[in-house]
């Protein structure tokens, strides 16, 4: 149970993103999804790959909130961050292996023992969660240690500027920003094993969550503590004051303007989670706050986006709901392909259906006032 006041815009921007997410990642088929709800192959940008650095943004834009409280910073401040960001991490590596046990043998001739080691040995150790723990440790520890804007702003420019370099330096051919040439993949296959990777793209061992790329991703959480910064320092702890709506406006177009000027010479994707994307990402992000918190807190337009804020008051709740349901439903032998597989408004009718369950549980969750924290 919680009585503190919040930001209100940052809640509603969580709860659309998280409503996206599980739209994104439920169709009813994969074979019939409309084009904005499908990630880029590899580089490039739409609706679908918006949401998880958006997700990543309101994290940090949250730190500038909650990271009051460590103002005489400490070991302790420290510890706790790391904390939280390894029991994020946990969550999502234990999302990774649910139901902890092999649904079916791996070879029929073997025992259950010799089953379940395979299937220990084969399991992926990073994803979406651990991702998020470990930019949120990243950038956490960054904002405790270095605290001024201005500072901050230099380590975003630091983090992107070794995180490209190392991509330049140590990529082979055919391209340090390609599939098969980037670094990436060969620090994730010499630090966890090619078996604990993902396999999605053609079958190589590359991992979109894996560890390097949290680098450039705790610069997009820096960016949202930036963010949130912003509407501190106008004088309103928990809503925007029209300056600061402004200042996120301005701030949202030049990251925007930097995306466009470094896509010259780096792409923006989200499998790299480029310097690029950082800022095309951060930029849209920023720019959503900016809105949400012209229409919450200074038009006073609130009741149309209740839905979304208690989506987004717990969603982390929403996410680990969401994919053990969607878990658990494969597990029952239930295939949506079967029932809304038709074409691409079916799909899309599931994927909307999906997200009402997900929605009544938050809204279960919103109406009691409870908040589920790590």
């Amino acid at each position: 149970m919680t009585a503190v006041k919040r930001f209100v815009p940052l809640d509603v921007l969580r709860g659309i993103t998280i409503a996206l997410m599980c739209m994104a990642n439920n169709p009813g088929t994969w074979k019939h999804v409309f084009s904005p709800l499908r990630h880029s192959p590899w580089t490039g940008c739409t609706l679908a790959d918006m949401i998880y650095p958006t997700f990543v943004f309101c994290m940090g834009c949250a730190m500038a909130f909650s990271f009051r409280k460590y103002a005489q910073g400490g070991a302790g401040a420290y510890l706790k961050v790391l904390r939280r960001g390894l029991l994020i991490f946990l969550v999502g590596l234990a999302l990774n292996c649910f139901p902890f046990f092999p649904t079916e043998p791996h070879d029929a001739s073997w025992s259950f023992g010799q089953n379940y080691l395979w299937w220990l040995g084969h399991r992926r150790i990073f994803g979406i969660l651990q991702r998020i723990g470990l930019s949120y440790i990243l950038a956490g520890w960054t904002v405790l240690w270095l605290r001024k804007p201005g500072r901050i702003c230099f380590a975003i420019a630091a983090l992107s500027v070794v995180y490209t370099g190392i991509l330049l330096i140590f990529g082979k051919d055919p391209g340090a920003f390609t599939l098969e040439g980037n670094v990436s993949l060969r620090i994730d296959e010499w630090l966890v094993g090619a078996d604990h990777c993902y396999h999605g793209y053609n079958g190589t061992n590359f991992d979109p969550e894996g560890l390097f790329g949290s680098l450039s991703t705790a610069c997009t959480a820096l960016l949202g503590y930036l963010a949130g910064h912003i509407v501190i320092s106008g004088g309103k702890s928990t809503a925007a004051s029209s300056e600061a709506v402004a200042r996120l406006f301005f701030c949202a177009c030049c990251c925007l303007l930097a995306a466009m000027v470094l896509s010259i010479w780096i792409p923006i994707g989200k499998p790299l989670w480029t310097t690029s994307y950082v800022f095309y990402a951060g930029g849209w992000s920023m720019m959503a706050l900016a809105f949400l918190s012209y229409l919450t807190d200074l038009k006073g337009i609130t009741k149309p986006f209740t839905p979304f804020k208690a989506m987004g008051m717990n969603a982390l709740m929403a996410f680990v709901c969401s994919g053990l349901i969607a878990k658990t439903l494969r597990l029952a032998g239930f295939k949506a392909s079967e029932h809304f597989g038709t074409n691409e408004f079916t799909s899309l009718a599931y994927a909307l259906l999906f997200t009402l369950v997900i929605f009544c549980i938050q809204w279960i969750l919103y109406k009691k006032k409870v908040i589920i924290k790590l």
